[in-house]
């Protein structure tokens, strides 16, 4: 339609209208004259309402969910970002009390031996394949490391340094074939030579054929002259096999080491030896229900203990014959012939005074001659 001045006044006029109809309507309140028409363009115009409704909600949903989309979806970036935030402080939280745990078994392992080391972590593995078995730690010249040092770690004897560089070098781990340490059985002495064989056991030579020598004996490092490249009382591993063959110069055994070579993480070079000799004092005290040595006794306990024996065998046999052998009868003992440990008068007739208490014959006759 055009913009007319009809067109002008038919607008005023409805907008008049519809004020007037809205001043009836509030002036009318609950009883307003309007109610009748109001109900009545309900009934008429809800249907129509509703389907215009029904029609028209889906494109409004569908605009409302375009719409939403774009913050759930950084809602879960968010929540995926803060899941792997988590996740990850909880993997150091557990690397860090594992890196802690094993620093402080490196400590107390080197405090107990007063050896002098220079903490590494291992950083890389050598080949698998046909080649020696070494691991590359981050400490190298520059650190004080030289060639011929022990390593060791929390548990025991890792391997011995072979090549320095200014901030690397190259360990040769105890487990390598062409590794040999010179060994210590814990409370017998017993000495040995322990090599790897490629796997988590080492085998033994001890020098001893007649070494005795059970499952759970443990084992410790001998030492070297000046102590290169390996120091003595690191502990190496437990017996888990005996080789018990006769006829050898040596005897054979297996020992699993006490360090797993597959899991190295924190290690100590050795930079300076012991000032006294450690012993067994590296090695971790034994269960209380395990027995603290299985060894043989040295000489002179054993005299001592056949000593003992033999005292205690007499002291038994007298014993014995004081209460459990029976007293000789009389028919026993030939006649004119007593035990030696028979007391007086034993074997004489009833009423018969034993011999010291019989008067001689000559001093009988001479009681009985008549005196003048």
């Amino acid at each position: 339609m055009r913009d007319t001045r009809e067109s002008r006044l038919l607008l005023v006029l409805l907008v008049a209208i519809a004020f007037a109809l809205i001043s009836v309507d509030i002036r009318g309140g609950d009883d307003s004259p309007l109610d009748g028409p109001r109900e009545a363009a309900a009934s008429l115009f809800g249907p129509v309402e509703e389907a215009v409704s029904g029609a028209v909600d889906p494109v409004a949903n569908a605009v409302e969910a375009i719409r939403e989309s774009g913050d759930r979806h950084d809602r879960i970036s968010e929540l995926e970002r803060e899941n792997a935030e988590l996740r990850q402080q909880l993997g150091s939280d557990a690397y860090r009390d594992s890196r802690m745990e094993q620093l402080d078994d490196l400590l107390q392992t080197a405090g107990a031996g007063q050896y002098g080391i220079v903490g590494a972590q291992v950083i890389a593995i050598g080949a698998a394949q046909g080649f020696s078995w070494t691991v590359t730690i981050d400490a190298g010249t520059d650190d004080g490391i030289t060639r011929d040092m022990t390593v060791l770690n929390g548990d025991g004897l890792v391997g011995r340094v072979t090549t320095v560089a200014a901030g690397t070098a190259t360990v040769l781990l105890a487990n390598d074939p062409g590794f040999t340490v010179g060994t210590r059985l814990e409370g017998s002495d017993e000495l040995g030579f322990a090599t790897g064989r490629g796997d988590n056991e080492l085998e033994v030579q001890l020098l001893n054929q007649q070494a005795r020598v059970e499952e759970g004996d443990r084992m410790v490092t001998f030492g070297s002259d000046d102590n290169k490249p390996f120091v003595p009382g690191v502990p190496v591993g437990e017996v888990v096999s005996v080789d018990r063959t006769a006829g050898d110069l040596t005897r054979t055994v297996r020992v699993k080491p006490y360090v797993s070579f597959t899991q190295l993480d924190l290690v100590g070079v050795v930079v300076e030896p012991p000032r006294d000799n450690p012993r067994d004092s590296v090695l971790p005290p034994r269960p209380e229900d395990e027995p603290q040595n299985r060894s043989a006794p040295a000489e002179g306990d054993a005299g001592d203990a056949g000593a003992d024996a033999g005292e205690d065998g007499g002291q038994e046999a007298g014993q014995d014959q004081q209460e459990g052998v029976p007293p000789l009868d009389d028919e026993d003992v030939p006649a004119g012939e007593q035990p030696a440990d028979a007391p007086p008068g034993a074997g004489l007739p009833p009423g018969e005074p034993p011999a010291e208490q019989q008067p001689q014959a000559g001093q009988d006759a001479a009681d009985e001659a008549p005196t003048e």
